[in-house]
């Protein structure tokens, strides 16, 4: 546990329309300076973060203008959308006085490092934020078990996914008012309920691994550094501090 924060290390998956925030761009630099504002703030606290993130700005292999596409083209295509988010991320982290690391789990050495688990713990311990990018490497996994699995991988104490509603929800708040939300959960609980935290695969794998999963408002400015220091916001799967 790091001086401030309930969590030493974490892995942070943001979606890649985060990125985009309100705007018609791919990539909004107000929205990069806000994220790697707030990410400056729990760095400063000592935590280790490495984070994934997704290419759904860029490019959504599951959208109706893709569905004519072979899968397996169409994942490549979203891989490599996550890269560009991972090295805009990790250039807006180095200008934001943090070092960054980016790691791939495809090789493109001219672009960013190879992803193995030896290098991303060396990178976390000293103090780079690691941004895990290309997804698991293979078609037909979402980045949300690539999180997942990175995250069981550098040993993270929680998952945090970052979205744009409050935590989870017995159905979706945006759709249905009559939602009520959830603030601490178990992984059976979940299941049962049918609720889409994240992928089947994804949450098999923290659930296997007893890896929380925290679900939170990240479009709120601060309340990352909130959810480092204890405070009750949002909703928490599995892990003893969601007891």
């Amino acid at each position: 546990m790091s001086a401030g924060s309930i969590y030493k290390r974490i892995l942070l998956k943001l979606s890649g329309e985060s990125l985009a925030g309100d705007s018609a761009l791919s990539i909004d630099t107000k929205v990069l300076d806000q994220m790697t504002s707030d990410l400056k703030a729990i760095v400063d606290l000592g935590v280790e973060v490495g984070i994934v993130i997704g290419g759904g700005n860029i490019f959504r292999g599951l959208s109706e203008k893709a569905k004519d596409m072979n899968r397996v083209a169409a994942d490549h295509m979203g891989m490599l959308a996550t890269v560009i988010n991972a090295v805009a991320l990790g250039d807006a982290i180095k200008r934001n006085g943090m070092e960054s690391s980016v790691l791939t789990a495809i090789e493109m050495n001219k672009i960013a490092a190879p992803f193995t688990q030896r290098k991303a713990i060396q990178d976390l311990s000293e103090g780079k934020v690691v941004i895990f990018a290309a997804g698991t490497g293979n078609p037909f996994f979402t980045t949300d078990t690539a999180a997942a699995l990175r995250g069981v991988e550098i040993e993270a104490d929680v998952l945090i996914k970052g979205t744009r509603v409050d935590g989870i929800y017995s159905a979706d708040p945006e759709k249905d008012p009559d939602a009520k939300f959830l603030p601490t959960l178990d992984y059976d609980e979940v299941l049962s309920k049918n609720l889409r935290v994240m992928d089947q695969t994804a949450f098999a794998l923290c659930r296997e691994n007893n890896l929380a999963v925290h679900v939170f408002n990240m479009e709120i400015p601060g309340n990352l550094l909130k959810v480092m220091q204890g405070a009750a916001i949002g909703s928490v799967v599995g892990g003893t501090h969601a007891e």
